[in-house]
């Protein structure tokens, strides 16, 4: 094959060398260390991206309802002509990828090119106020590194980009035990014994460069919320339930846009996609003024001051962040849902707390948190081990468990399909041969 010919030219000896078992662990942990750095980069762009619309903001509220619709239709201008492949969360294309047996096809799904335009795209997004967080680009960031770090290890391949994928996981969050669910659970949804050593290794190496440039920390902060047994129990299947729905029909409504809407709206979608994004940042501008700009970016922030107690967060949170994520997702702008969806899940606690009185208020933000995120991912084992890794908690363990297992059954009423496995099939479908689509 043309692309290997560089290859063909280095020596017998030396290619035994490359491709001998210990010299391809030790560029796999060189891999794992990369993805690392490369989450704390996403995460030190994404900080500074977010501050500098807040500063912007300061100065002028109005002016997200320009800024903001323009650098909408500009993200989806590079996503589509300059980074082909790096729209959106990024977490199915590595899905994707690994459904695809031909590595000329897998590559444009997981090149170190779409890895940097993921980054670049993802940040301007953020800096021009976008409901997106930076967990999902990290995963396709994270598959893409591992993927170069074995490109003479063809074998490797499918397992390579699961290690990668549960390390920007690992990494993003501080989360080790939840990358590893994650990567079992929602991106193989099966256990691959021979990978298993892997994506350990790959995991421990991004968590330890993480943890070398930004300490020990709770991606949260640590909290000693606890939900009394008793009344305030009634908390958790009614929040179960609620945020299962909610997550449901936010995936729902990705999905059907993805696939096209019918009609006149879906051919004006398709014609005109930049000027449909700019419409979408238009309507994420309007939701930042009547929230007093709080439902732009990650909502990390926001998050943790209800999760605390502190902070004046707007009345209308949840709803507003719900909406402005909605119309971030499907306007196509590179970004991730796992931080924006936390937030939903934090403002749907908090403005459920009236009800349950008896119950701490960091409590129902911790179940609304999972129970949103579980019905968004329907993956309950993650949603429930992320936020408790994530806040250190150990004493709501069962009530996260319980709320994350019915919002998942009641987001599969609202939506059947998984939103990332759904995303996954037709870009499978694009690039796969027929013969490979229907194995």
């Amino acid at each position: 094959m043309h692309g290997d010919g560089p290859w063909r030219r280095v020596s017998v000896p030396l290619r035994r060398r490359i491709l001998d078992p210990g010299t391809r662990r030790g560029l796999f942990l060189v891999g794992g260390l990369c993805v690392g750095a490369a989450a704390v980069l996403m995460a030190k762009l994404a900080d500074a991206a977010q501050a500098a619309f807040r500063d912007l903001s300061a100065l002028s509220p109005l002016a997200a309802l320009a800024v903001t619709p323009l650098g909408f239709g500009l993200c989806v201008l590079l996503a589509r002509r300059v980074f082909p492949n790096s729209e959106g969360s990024g977490i199915p294309q590595v899905i994707a990828a690994r459904a695809i047996a031909e590595p000329e096809r897998r590559a444009g799904l997981v090149s170190l090119r779409v890895a940097l335009g993921k980054i670049v795209v993802m940040t301007l997004g953020l800096l021009c106020g976008a409901s997106t967080g930076r967990e999902g680009p990290t995963v396709q960031v994270g598959a893409a590194i591992m993927a170069a770090a074995g490109r003479r290890a063809p074998a490797h391949q499918r397992g390579l980009l699961l290690a990668g994928g549960a390390a920007g996981v690992a990494a993003a969050f501080n989360t080790p035990l939840a990358g590893i669910v994650f990567a079992i659970e929602e991106l193989s949804r099966s256990f691959e014994s021979k990978t298993s050593g892997l994506v350990l290794g790959t995991v421990i190496a991004a968590g330890l460069t993480s943890l070398a440039l930004l300490g020990n920390y709770a991606y949260f902060g640590t909290t000693a919320a606890t939900l009394p047994f008793g009344t305030a129990w009634l908390a958790v299947p009614i929040l179960g339930l609620v945020g299962g729905l909610c997550g449901g029909l936010f995936s729902r409504i990705v999905i059907a846009v993805a696939r096209g809407l019918p009609g006149r709206p879906g051919i004006l979608m398709r014609r005109h996609p930049v000027a449909f994004a700019m419409l979408c940042g238009l309507g994420v501008a309007l939701c930042g003024l009547a929230t007093g700009g709080h439902i732009h970016g990650t909502g990390y922030e926001e998050a943790k001051a209800l999760l605390h107690g502190g902070g004046d967060t707007s009345a209308w949170f949840g709803p507003a962040k719900f909406l402005a994520t909605t119309l971030s997702s499907i306007s196509g702008i590179p970004g991730g849902l796992f931080a924006p969806s936390l937030a939903v899940g934090a403002g749907l606690g908090a403005h459920l707390s009236p009800v349950f009185a008896p119950a701490p208020v960091g409590a129902l933000v911790l179940v609304g948190m999972v129970a949103y995120l579980a019905g968004v991912l329907q993956a309950p084992i993650t949603s429930f081990v992320i936020v408790s890794e994530m806040t250190e908690t150990h004493a709501l363990v069962i009530p996260l468990m319980i709320a994350a297992l019915l919002a998942d059954a009641a987001s599969k009423l609202v939506c059947p399909d998984g939103l990332y496995h759904a995303l996954a099939a037709p870009i499978v479908a694009r690039l796969a041969p027929p013969a490979e689509r229907g194995g």
